[in-house]
């Protein structure tokens, strides 16, 4: 499989979870948590904005 039809996240995820990966348990474990809690936080307000976007809301 090439890069090119690798269907991945451009936005850094993978370079950022192999530089967790190499942390000791620890740190990976405090990575892990820092990010769910941004990518939950993402996930959230994207949440919001597709709800004020809707035409029921009008």
């Amino acid at each position: 499989m090439t890069d090119e039809t690798t269907n991945g996240p451009t936005d850094g995820l993978w370079s950022r979870l192999r530089l967790i990966e190499g942390q000791p348990l620890p740190a990976r474990a405090n990575a892990y948590s820092a990010l769910h809690d941004e990518l939950s936080r993402r996930l959230d307000s994207g949440a919001k904005l597709d709800q004020r976007e809707t035409p029921a809301s009008r």
